[in-house]
């Protein structure tokens, strides 16, 4: 289990009671590990209380707030058994449903998303969840990206795919498409938010997709070299529409206006193109920088997690 935290002090106790209950019925051995993604509440101490309390607990705790992904991406690597589960840490995921995502991948299957049977966010958070899955689907190339939440399964064997990933930006989604195709979607339970409010806000959800889209595809240039062409074909039309009303009527079309406004658009073009690519260019400035995908401050539990 991989369970990434951020300011959720309240929310801790509950969900480990809940997974001791559960997850020794599930496999005869487990692991928990809690990745403290840089809480600005008691969290840590509150993993630090958990580790001590169940022997099965293992606490890393960043140096900073890296985004729930990177912290995903740190607990992935220190895991140690052939099968990864990954949720929130607000309870909206419910252990009992674990057993759900497990038997749909002992079928064949190498990814397994729960995907909720209602959501349970409000209008915008909806919205701007819909719009991340578009995204990430762009991304992905696949139709499963309709259905991925942060409550999934796979095979450990899979982050062998994705082994000396190094960049500041990460898509867990993304990056297990690099390792498998078989990916399946299967209807859990989502829970209502019980404590505090969600940390994933519209303005967060959006970057992320932007994210994801410039960081994991190439549509936006393609987008970018589409308009390009859209605006290339007007242009043609427009010059022969000119020399046509200078041919028949022996005068060009008058309008300043008109110029001026085909100017802007076109030049509206070149500058919308220019700033995808400026976008790829800096992603690039930043790996060649080497920027880490997370550090790692402290690690709690047993020895397992100081490989």
């Amino acid at each position: 289990m991989v369970v990434p935290v951020y300011n959720s002090q309240a929310t801790l106790g509950e969900l480990l009671r809940r997974l001791a209950a559960v997850l020794p019925s599930l496999a005869s051995q487990f692991e928990v590990i809690l990745v403290n993604d840089g809480s600005r509440d008691e969290s840590w101490r509150v993993i630090a209380q958990l580790a001590a309390e169940y022997p099965f607990v293992s606490g890393i705790e960043m140096m900073r707030n890296y985004g729930q992904h990177n912290a995903l991406l740190c607990g992935i690597r220190a895991a140690r058994f052939d099968r990864i589960v990954t949720l929130d840490d607000d309870l909206q995921n419910p252990p009992e449903e674990i057993g759900k995502l497990l038997a749909k991948l002992e079928e064949g299957y190498d990814v397994v998303y729960g995907k909720p049977q209602a959501m349970t966010h409000g209008v915008f958070r909806n919205l701007a969840s819909q719009i991340t899955k578009f995204v990430l689907k762009q991304a992905m190339g696949a139709e499963t990206a309709r259905n991925i939440s942060a409550f999934r399964i796979f095979r450990t064997v899979v982050r062998d795919a994705f082994g000396t990933y190094r960049s500041p930006y990460v898509s867990i989604d993304v990056l297990l498409t690099w390792g498998t195709s078989r990916f399946i979607a299967v209807d859990v339970k989502h829970d209502a938010r019980t404590v505090g409010v969600s940390n994933y806000t519209l303005r967060k959800l959006l970057t992320h997709a932007f994210n994801l889209v410039t960081g994991f595809s190439t549509w936006p240039l393609q987008v970018a070299s589409l308009i390009g062409f859209v605006f290339t074909v007007a242009g043609l039309f427009l010059l022969l529409f000119v020399l046509l009303s200078r041919l028949i009527s022996g005068h060009a079309p008058p309008g300043f206006y008109f110029l001026a406004s085909i100017i802007a658009i076109f030049s509206g073009a070149q500058m919308f193109a220019l700033g995808i690519m400026g976008e790829y260019l800096a992603r690039l400035h930043f790996r060649t920088m080497d920027r880490p995908t997370y550090t790692v401050r402290t690690r709690l539990g047993s020895d397992r997690t100081k490989e």
